[in-house]
């Protein structure tokens, strides 16, 4: 029977696929394969991709070797000697000539090679030249025993595969399965169709799978490259396409009606001027919301561009056209700005908090209009999260459900069991990319059936991104920040002096009646040692650095009210400089904070370090951002992220730049958008072939919604999928 794709590792060699690696007394190989790398089946180690290539293919007489040269080398083995060195140590020596020559291999400490290799065998080996004691050896030396009825290489003489290997399997093995694999199996089926690769000038699926693990050359290396680059994408947007098709054919949305007195009411109080990109905003929200299908939305824009006004009055439209809405955002925190946002952003409609009406009855909001009667208040809202508790909670609970509360802003709480909506028609989810996908699912299906969806992110997010692995969203943009923000400047501080420097600018902002964050590196909030961090840093501060000043400190590990306390302080003017940890990258505005200090911020990503800037500079004052940055020279990642900063303000140049840093995988947490992951091509190098790709899968899927005339195809994209398949067909 020939080998397919189906079958396990271990049908390619039995004897190879579960020997032993070498004394080790761990699991077999193919069980490491399945345990450290997760490839169960042949199949799997097909798109087990090589991260590197080394070019063993210059095969050199020994006589033409040049000392410090990299070379392969086919001779006979002439002699095997073994003896101790004068520390006891076994060393083996392996003679090899070829007619112009003799090298030799030595081994030290592996007496075991003696018995490897015998006089008269034939062997490939490549290395760097080296001259010892007036003989040639090779350094570093890979080594190929060639039998009488072998003429193809696999590890030396040819342009060698090195793949990611793990504990107790090593590259030459998995090397080794690989071209027992591909010996055996048949012509591999293409699931492209004909007409898409020829139209994209593409080789063969097999031919590739064949070239990139070992390829003659360099053009057929780029030429598998490319088709298998085009593949990856293809799915990918092809799951897009087929998931966009399926769910407008199976979901009916509820057409709003995006005019009505309170919508009037609340925008002629808003008490700013919007911007023409908040406008445009506002037109792309409406239209949709009032359109039959669900609104699915992504609006980006950047730190301070005034997202939150196209949330609020979104949620206005669901709540005129007699629905509820909701708000979810990632942390404490940035909820209770959203309640205060809110709030400000309400005050000319009527619109009460709802906890406050339910203990003391209807509140007197006062009229719109001058002279005439107070009017009822037009809507409520109430903020639910971990920090509101008791008799409120089971308020705000049992408002949602009997429909008596029209918006909820809060946190995961509003997905937790118990909690439960009347009839809500649209949810506003904050920072998503925090979100777990069953967390951003879980609150959409709170509603009574297929509701609106707005996604908000203040993290730029490249336009290639967008369209991969957020493809399935429709995208807004709003690419203005409001009238008298000022960009912020940065500096990156290496030095005592820079350090003293920005001491002694945070006491002249603060004597100037500003004030001043000081942020302490923390990824994980739930990190004792990163909190006992930012607590020595507010000591060290408060009693040596700045003892004249009020310092205050908050980190996530703080019981909730009293992280509301030291904000409301720091609000008011109460304290001078904030000690935080990254609690305080999203959702705090403070517009008298003027200066910030970044602690270690060579440990921050591009847009975490450009969230925290994002937070002074809001009241329209010069505002300064000073990057410590303890990194080594030798770090130049680093150093890059810095320099990047420091150069522009533009939150999304520096997300493409973060893009071509960091890559997709560790840049937005795209293992929770439901998506798989891309093992060749790169969203910062590809943008043409993702172009290309979205085309072609999306008329693909035009013209045959559910790939009944493409079934290959069917079976590839539900093989691609098979980690998010919930995603795909029924979510």
């Amino acid at each position: 029977m020939p080998l397919t794709p189906g079958d396990p590792i271990v049908a390619i060699d039995p004897r190879l696929a579960t020997r032993r690696m070498g004394r080790s007394k761990g699991p077999e190989a193919h069980v490491v394969l399945a345990d450290a790398l997760g490839i169960e089946t042949v199949g799997q180690l097909l798109h087990h991709y090589p991260r590197r290539y080394i070019d063993r293919s210059l095969v050199l007489p020994i006589g033409q070797l040049k000392v410090d040269a990299f070379a392969t080398v086919i001779a006979t083995v002439r002699s095997v000697k073994k003896r101790q060195t004068r520390r006891r140590q076994a060393m083996v020596t392996v003679t090899i000539g070829d007619g112009t020559g003799f090298l030799d291999l030595t081994f030290f400490n592996q007496p075991w090679a003696a018995g490897l290799y015998r006089e008269g065998m034939e062997v490939a080996v490549s290395g760097t030249v080296q001259l010892f004691r007036h003989r040639l050896q090779l350094a570093n030396q890979e080594i190929e025993v060639l039998r009488s009825d072998e003429q193809d290489l696999v590890h030396t003489g040819r342009i060698t595969p090195v793949h990611r290997a793990a504990e107790g399997i090593n590259p030459r093995t998995i090397r080794e399965l690989m071209w027992r694999a591909l010996e055996q199996l048949p012509p591999l089926a293409d699931p492209i169709p004909d007409d898409v690769r020829e139209a994209e000038s593409l080789t063969e699926r097999d031919r590739a799978l064949r070239w990139i693990h070992f390829p003659a050359d360099q053009r057929e290396l780029e030429t598998a490259r490319e088709r298998l680059k085009f593949d990856e994408l293809f799915t990918l947007e092809l799951g897009v396409g087929f998931r966009r098709r399926r769910l407008a054919a199976e979901r009916t949305g509820i057409a709003h009606v995006p005019s009505a007195p309170l919508l009037d009411a609340f925008d002629a109080s808003v008490p700013f001027e919007p911007t023409d990109a908040q406008r445009r905003a506002i037109a792309d929200v409406d239209r949709r919301m009032s359109a039959p299908e669900p609104m699915n939305l992504l609006l980006q824009g950047d730190v301070g561009s005034g997202k939150t006004l196209v949330a609020v009055r979104a949620c206005l439209v669901a709540i005129a056209s007699g629905h509820q809405a909701a708000i979810m955002a990632p942390t404490e925190v940035l909820a209770g700005q959203h309640l205060r946002s809110a709030a400000a952003l309400l005050a000319g409609t009527g619109a009460v908090p709802y906890v406050e009406q339910a203990r003391h009855g209807p509140v007197d909001q006062g009229s719109l209009f001058a002279g005439a009667p107070a009017a009822p208040p037009t809507m409520t809202y109430a903020l639910l999260s971990g920090g509101v508790t008791g008799t409120d909670r089971e308020r705000i609970v049992k408002g949602a459900a009997d429909g008596s509360l029209d918006l909820v802003i809060g946190t995961h709480a509003l997905v937790q069991e118990g909690v439960t909506f009347a009839d809500l028609s649209l949810a506003v989810i904050d920072e998503q990319h925090r979100f777990g996908l069953h967390q951003r699912t879980a609150l959409s299906g709170k509603g009574a059936g297929d509701i609106d969806v707005l996604i908000m992110t203040a993290t730029p997010i490249p336009r290639t991104l967008a369209l991969t692995y957020y493809g399935d969203l429709d995208v807004a943009v709003i690419d203005e920040l409001p009238a008298g923000r000022r960009p912020v400047r940065t500096r990156a501080a290496r030095t005592a002096d820079d350090r003293t420097a920005a001491e002694e600018l945070v006491r002249r902002e603060v004597a100037d009646g500003h004030q001043v964050f000081v942020v302490c590196a923390a990824i994980d909030e739930g990190n004792r040692t990163q909190v006992r961090a930012a607590e020595a840093e507010a000591e060290r501060l408060r009693t040596d650095i700045f003892p004249e000043l009020d310092v205050a400190l908050l980190h996530g590990r703080m019981r909730p009210k009293e992280k509301e306390r030291t904000m409301e302080r720091f609000r008011a003017g109460e304290a001078d400089v904030l000690i935080s940890t990254t609690v305080i990258e999203v959702g705090v505005d403070v517009p008298n904070a003027t200066v910030m200090l970044v602690e270690n911020a060579e440990r921050f990503g591009l847009a975490q370090l450009h969230q925290l800037r994002g937070r002074i500079g809001r009241g329209g004052l010069d505002a300064t951002c000073i990057l410590f940055d303890a990194s080594e020279a030798t770090n130049e990642e680093a150093r890059a992220r810095i320099d990047a900063m420091v150069a522009t303000t533009d939150g999304f140049a520096l997300a493409d730049e973060d893009l071509r840093l960091r890559g997709e995988g560790t840049l937005f947490d795209v293992k929770q958008s439901g998506m798989p992951d891309l093992k060749l091509a790169r969203l910062a190098e590809d943008a043409d072939l993702i172009a290309r790709a979205r085309e072609r899968a999306f008329a693909l899927i035009d013209d045959d919604p559910t790939l009944e005339r493409h079934p290959t195809l069917r079976v590839e994209l539900e093989e691609r999928f098979a980690a998010s398949i919930d995603w795909l067909f029924r979510s």
